[in-house]
């Protein structure tokens, strides 16, 4: 799983009410992944990027708090973490709102779908539902991935204003994910001036070997673009062509849907839109 990569702050971006500490704290429990499920003191210090004495406070505070277990030098996460993620999942009412459709998405079209924001260069998964079984990328609630990578992703990054788009572009530092991973800058710009057009984005194999996507935003009352939903399948069995054909229109109707439903539910409105 790749990494939550937030937009990096300066001092002077932070409040003076800042608690370096919390975020510490905070950026040990996000270094642990797929990748590093358990460190030594030494390798959670580089990995976040502090001297080895800040690490450990961090790391043993979240051991007495039951958030970290240890286990001879190395450390891992507790399953006391996800109690973290389902406070946001029951207090958002992910499962009353956006989990229903879905269900019906998945239910008409198979495969799956999912629902998601931005974060800096990540696009961040708030919802997921499917019926695949293989090995492929986890598209689990919570899951964080490079934005230009994916559908959604290319959805959400399509919407920003021009100077914010060229911003987010020219900070990116895009990584192959497959052999068919779009590197080229200024070519993945035409490909997100093509999804402004639209309306919607397509990718093949991206991400992951394997998945086609088509996304389209959800957008709030004013219009504004807070998140994206998509529908995707395996490569092979469906193509971007089939995908637009078939699963647009009733795509397009779930994003609205859901948009109708946010003036009932505040939090999560609050939640996509920030």
């Amino acid at each position: 799983m790749t990494m939550l990569t937030p937009p990096k702050e300066t001092k002077d971006d932070r409040p003076a009410e800042f608690v370096e500490a919390l975020a510490k704290g905070l950026a040990i429990l996000e270094s642990f992944d797929e990748s590093h499920p358990d460190m030594t003191l030494s390798e959670v210090a580089k990995r976040v990027n502090l001297s080895p004495a800040a690490a450990r406070r961090s790391l043993l505070t979240l051991k007495a708090l039951g958030y970290v277990g240890q286990e001879g030098k190395r450390f891992h996460l507790r399953p006391k973490v996800m109690a973290l993620g389902s406070a946001f999942y029951f207090s958002a009412r992910i499962d009353e709102v956006l989990q229903p459709d879905l269900r019906s998405l998945v239910e008409r079209f198979g495969d799956a779908s999912s629902v998601a924001t931005l974060d800096g260069h990540s696009v961040i998964y708030v919802a997921h539902h499917s019926r695949q079984r293989a090995r492929r990328a986890a598209a689990v609630a919570g899951a964080a991935y490079p934005a230009f990578a994916t559908s959604m992703g290319r959805v959400l990054v399509a919407a920003k204003p021009d100077d914010e788009l060229d911003d987010w572009l020219e900070t990116l530092e895009p990584v192959a994910l497959t052999s068919k991973t779009c590197l080229d800058k200024a070519h993945l710009r035409e490909e997100l001036m093509q999804v402004r057009e639209n309306g919607y984005a397509t990718t093949v194999d991206q991400l992951d070997y394997g998945i086609t996507a088509l996304a389209v935003p959800v957008r709030d009352f004013e219009g504004r673009t807070i998140a994206a939903i998509n529908s995707s399948g395996y490569t092979g069995l469906v193509t971007p062509e089939k995908l637009v054909a078939e699963r647009l229109p009733e795509l397009r109707a779930t994003a609205s849907h859901i948009a109708s439903q946010l003036g009932r539910y505040p939090v999560l409105a609050n939640v996509l839109r920030n």
